[in-house]
């Protein structure tokens, strides 16, 4: 019995010492932290550039059109045409346009015949009142009818739109349209409410136009209209450009810049702003002095070469996260790259 004993405790003993062998050799699992790197947040003034789109117009339109319909016999001009003021563009059908000159000159010695006669005491002033009315009416058509023979064009510009051939009858659209480009054109822009107590008239603006990679154009405010659209709630802004060499043509697309004044709002490094995934949200993380970071909802304003302005979200003065987000969520705590 004594035996067993002693066997049994042997054993025990043998395994207290494996127990305590083993505990020996165990590691401690420490959990590493998310390294960062970190910026400042700061403020500064930032120029408040508000950027638009428009289509350039000419500076004065004239629809070329006779006063009522007739047959056009001749176009001389094209769209895209170079016209003159008082150059011919359009003839149409003269049909009694002769006759109507014949009874005009008749109307006239009749008059002049009647005057006359007046004169020497052999007429009445009935009479001469009224062969002058009907010299009058006569010629009044005779005119009317010449207007639908020959059309000139008012103003200098360019062709920007024709709509009919030779040989069709003048209808309710103009026959052509002539653009005037020079010495100015002109856009319009929408000015929401909250900006339009920021703009004048004279004020100035830079734009640019497609057709011209590279180039900056300067134009002023001309005029800004005094009631709002209630579709938009916008006011438009007309913008007088400078067209001397008549390069920029109706139509053009235009980007229009303009620049209401600074404002002091916080800046960050760009490589701090992190975009949401499936959604256009976007958030900066900002470090605090316990070792966490918060994941700060931002709006953005401009980009400024490499940093964005902050319209809310983080303060002046917060350090934020510009390298290591992929591993960060809100209130992790990290360590921070020296």
């Amino acid at each position: 019995m004594k035996h067993y004993k002693i066997l049994i405790l042997a054993a025990t003993a043998m395994t207290v010492a494996g127990c305590s062998k083993q505990d020996d050799n165990a590691t401690t699992v420490v959990e590493e932290l998310p390294i960062v790197e970190l910026g400042v947040a700061k403020s500064m003034p930032v120029a408040q550039i508000k950027s638009y789109t428009a289509t350039v117009e000419a500076d004065n339109t004239n629809n070329i059109a006779p006063s009522q319909p007739n047959r056009i016999k001749t176009i001389s001009v094209e769209v895209g045409d170079r016209v003159r003021r008082g150059q011919t563009l359009v003839t149409l059908d003269r049909a009694g346009i002769d006759q109507l000159k014949l009874n005009l000159d008749d109307a006239q010695r009749e008059y002049d015949r009647a005057a006359k006669l007046l004169e020497i005491g052999a007429g009445t002033q009935q009479q001469v009142d009224q062969l002058k009315t009907k010299l009058d009416a006569t010629r009044s058509q005779y005119e009317n009818l010449l207007e639908n023979t020959v059309l000139t064009s008012p103003i200098s510009g360019v062709v920007t739109a024709r709509n009919y051939d030779p040989g069709d009858m003048s209808g309710q659209q103009p026959v052509l349209t002539v653009g005037q480009l020079s010495p100015i054109v002109k856009v319009m822009i929408n000015v929401s409410e909250n900006d339009m107590r920021l703009i004048g008239r004279g004020m100035a603006v830079d734009i640019t136009f497609d057709a011209f990679p590279g180039e900056e154009f300067s134009g002023k405010i001309s005029r800004v209209y005094p009631t709002v659209d209630p579709a938009t709630r916008t006011f438009p802004a007309e913008i007088d450009i400078a067209n001397p060499g008549e390069r920029i043509l109706p139509g053009m697309f235009a980007r229009v810049n303009l620049n209401l004044g600074d404002v002091e709002n916080v800046v960050v490094p760009d490589r701090a702003v992190v975009k949401q995934s499936g959604s256009g949200n976007k958030y900066v993380y900002v470090y605090h002095n316990d070792g966490t970071v918060t994941y700060n909802k931002v709006d953005l304003g401009r980009r400024l070469d490499s940093e964005y302005e902050l319209l809310s979200g983080v303060q002046s003065g917060d350090s934020v996260v510009i390298a290591g987000q992929s591993r960060l969520a809100d209130g992790v705590k990290v360590e921070v790259k020296h």
